[in-house]
């Protein structure tokens, strides 16, 4: 089985180009996806995080927004807050890799947002990176709810820039287009691959 890592910037589609995968015989994991179930009531992450950063918890559920307020700019509460999920999630991971490899899958999809940045390299066998062009990666940000150009600039700053993503992986996808194109990309990475089992 081929562990694909698919990591990319905010903003660049990668959880279309996630989806696309999944549609064409590639399921995936996905860690923000992962992190919101543990966030949720009863979910593994609430008792200690609340306990990390106390009133960030409302109605048995970590409330991201008041979360983010606590750790955005603040590098110590930014290590502190992954040094309780990241083992979670790689624990779900770890069963979600298990499952698939019981069942014979060809290709996974760890969607790993910051997979050149920590540590999730070493826990894939490639590397696909999404990408758009910079003011196509703005308009998207900016459009969702709550984000500031403040709140984006402060994400992005956490993040590899795109040209050295793109530099270090093993396949690029282009998302500034149209669907029909990305989804193109996606068919020729995974013939790819399934090549090289």
């Amino acid at each position: 089985m081929i562990i694909v890592g698919l990591t990319g910037s905010i903003g660049m589609g990668k959880s279309t180009v996630a989806k696309m995968f999944a549609e064409e015989g590639a399921p995936g994991f996905d860690s923000d996806a992962a992190v919101h179930a543990m966030y949720a009531p009863g979910g593994a992450a609430v008792a200690p995080v609340e306990a990390a950063f106390p009133g960030v918890a409302k109605h048995g559920a970590i409330d991201r927004e008041a979360l983010s307020k606590r750790v955005v700019g603040n590098e110590a509460a930014i290590k502190q807050l992954e040094a309780i999920v990241h083992p979670l999630v790689r624990a779900a991971q770890m069963h979600f890799l298990q499952d698939n490899r019981d069942a014979g899958t060809q290709v996974v999809i760890l969607d790993i947002p910051l997979l050149f940045e920590g540590s999730g390299a070493k826990f894939v066998n490639k590397s696909v990176v999404v990408s758009a062009p910079a003011d196509v990666q703005r308009a998207r940000v900016l459009a969702r709810p709550g984000m500031s150009l403040e709140k984006f600039e402060a994400i992005l700053a956490r993040q590899m820039p795109d040209a050295e993503k793109r530099a270090r992986a093993d396949f690029v996808v282009e998302t500034g287009g149209d669907f029909d194109t990305t989804r193109s990309q996606v068919r020729a990475v995974l013939d790819a691959l399934r090549e090289q089992i």
